[in-house]
């Protein structure tokens, strides 16, 4: 089966008759969501060539019948865009993933502390961090520069799970957003996961789809306590992502942050 097949399946699966405006009918339905047969007649499609999309037998719709399973499927913007990359080919591009952190983007890694920050691959390889994001998720330190990694940290460092938290919600998010990264830059990192990590598996599987963005994280550090900071995300044209976490003035969190940096400065 092609990725496309894979996307439209799981997406497939997660609705049913009535989230369609169809009647389910008799007897028991021998696999979860939408047969194939009613998306096809939701999107206004014929189902031997909706069939044949599913099985990677056909991998040039046009983006009328993507437009029209997409809302069939009642995919997010996320999930529309992901889709048409798959159909396009986009995402099977093979750039490779910048190795070095953008000077400019170095500079506001100190510009903003004691704001943790890194500076990321699309992949989520940790090209730069400040001391305060070094610090924030403990442990990391301990790992050689080739292995820091936030979505490796999240599923394989011992500390994650206490120290992320809610842990569930972050490693969702950090999968979904694999999804969305060219495969040929995440590859390695997805098998070696796949192989160690019963989560990280049942999560890749699950397919979802989802760009990060800024949104609200908390941190429970073994040396400040608690840390309620909102991340803020700015992407660059090489794919580059400066992630800052920063925490309300005069917060508990804020003298916490204070704290960490203090304790971070060499």
């Amino acid at each position: 089966m092609s990725e496309l097949g894979e996307f439209l399946r799981s997406r497939r699966g997660r609705i049913g008759p009535g989230d369609v405006g169809l009647r389910a009918g008799n007897g028991r339905r021998q696999t979860p969501g939408l047969r194939r047969e009613e998306l096809a007649a939701v999107a206004g499609v014929s189902v031997d060539y909706y069939i044949r999309l599913e099985q990677g037998r056909d991998t040039n719709p046009s983006a009328a019948v993507l437009d029209a399973l997409a809302g069939a499927l009642r995919l997010d913007d996320d999930e529309r865009d992901h889709l048409h990359r798959l159909a396009s080919g986009r995402r099977e591009v093979r750039r490779p993933a910048p190795v070095v952190a953008r000077p400019g983007l170095r500079q506001l890694l100190e510009t903003v502390r004691p704001a943790p920050a890194f500076v990321l691959t699309p992949g989520s390889d940790i090209l730069a961090e400040n001391p305060e994001g070094l610090a924030l998720l403990d442990g990391l330190a301990g790992w050689p520069r080739g292995r820091r990694n936030i979505v490796r940290y999240i599923f394989r460092h011992p500390a994650a799970r206490t120290v992320v938290t809610p842990w569930r919600r972050m490693a969702e998010d950090c999968v979904a957003h694999l999804r969305v990264v060219p495969a040929a830059q995440t590859e390695a990192l997805v098998e070696e996961l796949l192989a160690v990590s019963a989560d990280f598996a049942d999560l890749w599987a699950h397919y979802d789809v989802r760009v990060k963005s800024g949104t609200h994280r908390a941190f429970q550090h073994p040396a400040v306590g608690r840390l309620d900071l909102n991340s803020e995300v700015l992407t660059v044209a090489d794919g580059q992502r400066l992630v800052v976490f920063q925490a309300a003035p005069h917060s508990p969190s804020a003298d916490a942050l204070a704290l960490l940096s203090l304790a971070a400065r060499p």
